[in-house]
């Protein structure tokens, strides 16, 4: 009887080791020469006349589990080191980040990159497209050419719903010319602590303007066409992201950005909660998890918020992403911080780096069984009804560039206009606004007189944004010597070294603000303006009978101290591309209509 069960034993370990074995093998990535078994297939997927459900469960009960599991990677282009692994890994989607572009950076080489990554992934087994994301948070900013509208915080300032609506169709427009079908935007997150580095990424502080623009910005989006194509948007931050605490943040180098929010549910619901309502209402493709805790736990792993409230609460049918290495956040513990994810909610992983280790971590995770197969299905489903809604199984390839989309003079005239009525007057004594065109002489000194980059803030070109003149549009000091009379003398000096002359200058411009930032790089104690700017202020002050001060920054200044000496100032935000907006309400052409997104104690 001992012998027996000794045997009975060992058969059954052995039974164990060879279906574990076997599993395991099942779980691995399949050559590429599985796509010669195409014809084998059920091709209902392929038939865009079926229903989008149809067509993705017809799917969905072909593929493997390694298949699935490589539609919940989201890879920055740049760890893409071999095209074949797009096709071998069944990889879901790529990604740019800030910065991350083709070595040539030009409109043509942007969608020769996406389609040849769009042809690798199309030689997996059943052809399935990728999902290509960016951060075209104020206009398709990554590309030199496009047009650059005023960030958020602007377009929070202007409250027009309409125009909001405009700003994102153009961008549709735009990323579609290249080849693109996914953006991370808009963010709805309401800002409560303005020393936040993300600050201008948002609407403002007020929740119903936030609620109104996003789900403006939502529509605009993704109702926009060109041709069969059309774009998916991405609401962010969720949730409670703009009130996080200052001194909180858990990365080094910043003070707020990735910190904590310490609010009770019923304010992140009354106050957070809401534009994600509307958002989901709006029928917004993806979500994109914050970078923050709540309760003490990680967002991202926090399947209160992303499962039962988002998805089964407000029946959020589109697909969970998260944010850059948010995941590994979670925990020191890489495979542990994959499957809190992944229960919790996540659907697809911003990794953004090692895909070949999440393979193995979740092919590990499905055999141990702490994550299930109904959750990887789950995932999979709400990431290809989102591929089938784009179209890209039937128009995955962008053919020809419409070059007359990017940076159009109609999409920089709405651009304009964006920036007339962002503009909000903090102080205006003596009547001093508006300046008349034939004002005999003028001043302008300031860092962000004639730079670009600075009128234009991170998010464009580059991750943190470029400080100089490398940029398409017109900056406020051309602007202002385009719209004066003949006869007006402009001088200008960035420092405000003027030789002393006979007399006083009519008036004294000062642009004046923050270089480049973004995300926690950009967290400060005390925004305020740079020594060097004030020494410009002074010193024009002193050459000009009245002076007028317009603020470039992503958010308020400390000008407490020096408001008083001061007859008139703007706040311009990021204006973006189009200097001419400023000198259109600076001028008289049209009046001041911008009110405060946020509190500017003045």
């Amino acid at each position: 009887m001992t012998f027996l069960n000794k045997r009975t034993r060992y058969t059954l370990i052995s039974l164990l080791l060879i279906g574990g074995t076997i599993f395991f093998i099942y779980l691995m990535p399949k050559p590429n020469s599985d796509v010669k078994n195409r014809d084998i297939l059920s091709t209902i997927y392929r038939d865009s006349t079926q229903s989008v459900s149809v067509r993705v469960e017809d799917l969905l009960n072909q593929m493997t589990i390694n298949e699935k599991i490589g539609q919940l990677a989201l890879v920055d282009r740049q760890k893409i080191y071999d095209s074949r692994d797009l096709a071998h890994y069944g990889i879901g989607g790529l990604l740019s980040g800030g910065g991350s572009k083709p070595s040539s950076n030009t409109p043509q080489a942007w969608l020769d990159m996406v389609n040849e990554f769009q042809r690798s992934a199309n030689e997996s087994r059943l052809g399935i497209p990728l999902l290509y994301g960016i951060d075209a948070v104020h206009g398709h900013t990554n590309v030199p050419g496009a047009t650059i509208f005023p960030h958020a915080i602007g377009l929070g300032a202007s409250r027009d719903a309409d125009l909001v609506y405009q700003i994102a169709a153009i961008t549709t427009k735009e990323l579609i010319a290249t080849g693109i079908f996914w953006n991370f935007s808009p963010s709805l997150d309401i800002v409560q602590d303005t020393r936040w580095g993300r600050t201008y990424e948002t609407f403002g502080s007020n929740t119903q303007i936030v609620r109104e623009l996003g789900v403006a910005y939502i529509n605009g989006l993704q109702s926009t066409t060109v041709g069969a194509s059309h774009v998916i948007g991405t609401a962010k931050h969720f949730l409670g992201t703009g009130a996080m605490v200052w001194g909180t943040s858990e990365n080094p180098d910043f003070k707020i950005d990735q910190g904590l929010t310490d609010i009770d549910e019923t304010t992140l619901r009354s106050v957070h909660l809401l534009p994600f309502i509307d958002a989901v209402n709006a029928g917004v493709g993806s979500i994109m998890v914050g970078h923050t805790s709540w309760n003490g736990m990680e967002i991202a792993a926090n399947k209160y918020l992303l499962t039962d409230i988002l998805k089964n609460e407000l029946g959020f049918k589109g697909f969970v992403v998260s944010d850059w290495y948010g995941v590994y956040e979670i925990s020191d513990n890489k495979y542990e911080a994959v499957v809190m994810a992944i229960n919790a909610g996540v659907d697809m992983v911003m990794l953004p780096f090692d895909y070949k280790s999440f393979t193995k971590q979740m092919q590990q995770a499905l055999l141990n069984g702490d994550i299930s197969t109904q959750r990887l299905d789950d995932a999979v489903r709400r990431i290809m009804r989102v591929k089938f809604e784009l179209g890209l199984f039937d128009n995955p390839l962008i053919k020809t560039i419409d070059s007359a989309q990017l940076g159009s003079s109609a999409h920089r005239e709405v651009a304009r206009e964006a920036v007339r009525k962002s503009l909000v007057l903090l102080k205006n004594d003596k009547a001093t606004l508006p300046l008349s065109p034939d004002t005999p002489h003028v001043l302008v000194v300031g860092s962000s007189a004639h730079n670009l980059g600075r009128q234009s803030g991170g998010w464009t070109v580059e991750w943190q944004g470029v400080d100089g003149n490398g940029l398409s549009g017109t900056t406020i000091l051309d602007a202002i010597k385009q719209t004066v009379s003949e006869q007006t003398v402009i001088e200008y000096d960035k420092e405000g070294d003027f030789p002393m002359t006979q007399g006083l200058a009519d008036i004294g411009i000062a642009v004046v603000g923050e270089k480049p930032y973004a995300e926690g790089w950009g967290d400060d104690e005390h925004p305020r303006l740079t020594d060097e700017d004030l020494l410009a202020i002074n010193r024009v002050k002193k050459r000009s009978k009245k002076l007028v001060i317009i603020i470039i920054s992503g958010r308020p200044l400390d000008i407490r101290d020096e408001i008083r000496t001061w007859d008139a100032v703007v706040a311009a935000w990021l204006p973006g591309s189009e200097g001419e907006g400023v000198t259109d309400v600076l001028f008289g052409k049209v009046p001041f209509v911008g009110t405060l997104p946020v509190e500017w104690p003045l």
